[in-house]
C-alpha cells in the first residue's frame, strides 16, 4: 500500500518554506525530476496493470516517488517551474539485447557489459553484420571518454508503453501543481537515437554529429540556468540523475553548484551500483551542491536561495 504516513511527514516538514520564501524576495525555485518512469520503479503488484511489469525496477524507487509527490504537494506554488526528463527508447537500441548476439548465435543477457575487445574477438557481435563498423566506432569512442562502458540493459522505457509513463503519484502531484499555478510542466525526451547511450538529459554519452537530439540540450541548460535554486530528484541516482547533474554543472555558470539541491531520499541506485551513487553524492557535496532528504529540504531551500 502507498506510504501515506511518509508522504504526510514530508508535506509537514516542507510546508514551512512557503512563509519563509514569501517573507523575502520571491526566489525562482525549480524542480527537475529525472526519469520518474514506471519501468524504473519497484511498484507493488496492486499498482501494476494486468500484463505489464517494470522492466528495470530500481530498489526503493517506488517509495522515492511517493516522497517526491509529497515534496511537490508541500511546496506547491512555491515552485516556479517543474521539468521532467523521460528516458525514451526504441526496442532496437545499442544498449538493448535485441541489438546483440553471442558469437555462437546465442542471446546476450541483460546486465552484460560489452567492450570493444569483446566485439573484435567475436565474443559478442551485432545481430546485423552491417552494424559492426558503426558499433565498434561507438564502443571505441565510449571507452576513450572513460565515463561508462556499454551495459546491455533490459528493454526499457520503450516509447508508447506503460513502462515509459510517469509514476502515477508523481504525475498526479504535477497535475495538481499545474492546476494550482496555471502553468505547464516541461518535458524533455532523451534516448531516441539507437546508436548511443543517453543517461544524461543534457548530452548523449557519444553525441552523433548528424542528430541534434544527442547534442547539448541547450533548452534544458537555459531552463536550469534561470533558477535561483534548482532541486533535482529522480531515478536512478547511480546513472541518469548522476549523469544529468554532472553535465549541468559542466554547462552552467561556475557559481550554480551552490544553488543546486539533490533530494537524497527521492533517488536510489540501480542494484549492484550502490557505490556509484555514493561516490556521486560525495563528489557533488565537494563541488558545493546541497544534499538534503525530503524532511530537511525546506531549510536547505531557504539557505540556498
Amino acid at each position: 500500500m502507498p506510504d501515506l504516513a511518509s508522504a504526510s511527514a514530508t508535506a509537514s516538514a516542507i510546508s514551512a518554506v512557503r512563509s519563509d520564501v514569501r517573507s523575502a524576495a520571491r526566489p525562482d525555485i525549480r524542480l527537475l525530476v529525472i526519469d520518474p518512469q514506471n519501468d524504473f520503479c519497484d511498484l507493488p503488484a496492486d499498482a501494476i496493470p494486468s500484463g505489464a511489469a517494470p522492466s528495470l525496477p530500481v530498489p526503493g524507487a517506488h517509495a522515492d516517488m511517493q516522497r517526491l509527490a509529497g515534496v511537490i504537494d508541500a511546496l506547491g506554488t512555491t515552485l516556479t517551474a517543474i521539468g521532467i526528463t523521460l528516458d525514451s527508447h526504441h526496442r532496437l537500441d545499442i544498449a538493448h539485447p535485441p541489438f546483440w548476439q553471442r558469437g555462437d548465435g546465442g542471446d546476450v543477457a541483460p546486465f552484460t557489459e560489452v567492450t570493444a575487445a569483446d566485439v573484435r574477438s567475436g565474443t559478442v557481435i551485432p545481430r546485423d553484420p552491417a552494424s559492426l563498423p558503426r558499433a565498434l566506432t561507438y564502443l571505441d569512442e565510449l571507452e576513450r571518454r572513460g565515463r561508462y562502458r556499454l551495459m546491455v540493459w533490459p528493454v526499457h522505457c520503450e516509447m508508447g508503453t506503460w513502462g515509459h509513463q510517469v509514476h502515477a503519484w508523481v504525475g498526479d502531484a504535477v497535475s495538481r501543481w499545474e492546476a494550482a499555478t496555471g502553468k505547464q510542466s516541461k518535458a524533455w525526451r532523451k534516448g531516441m537515437n539507437a546508436w548511443t547511450e543517453h543517461y544524461s538529459a543534457v548530452l548523449a554519452e557519444v553525441p552523433d554529429d548528424t542528430d541534434p537530439g544527442t547534442q547539448v540540450n541547450q533548452a534544458l541548460v537555459d531552463w536550469a540556468a534561470a533558477a535561483d535554486v534548482l532541486v533535482l530528484a529522480g531515478e536512478a541516482g547511480s546513472h541518469c540523475v548522476k549523469a544529468t547533474t554532472e553535465h549541468l554543472l559542466d554547462y552552467l555558470p561556475a557559481d550554480r553548484a551552490q544553488r543546486m539541491v539533490l533530494v537524497t531520499d527521492c533517488m536510489s541506485p540501480v542494484g549492484q551500483f550502490e557505490s556509484a551513487q555514493t561516490a556521486f553524492l560525495a563528489a557533488m557535496r565537494a563541488r558545493g551542491v546541497h544534499l538534503a532528504d525530503s524532511h530537511a529540504l525546506a531549510g536547505v531551500l531557504t539557505a540556498a536561495s
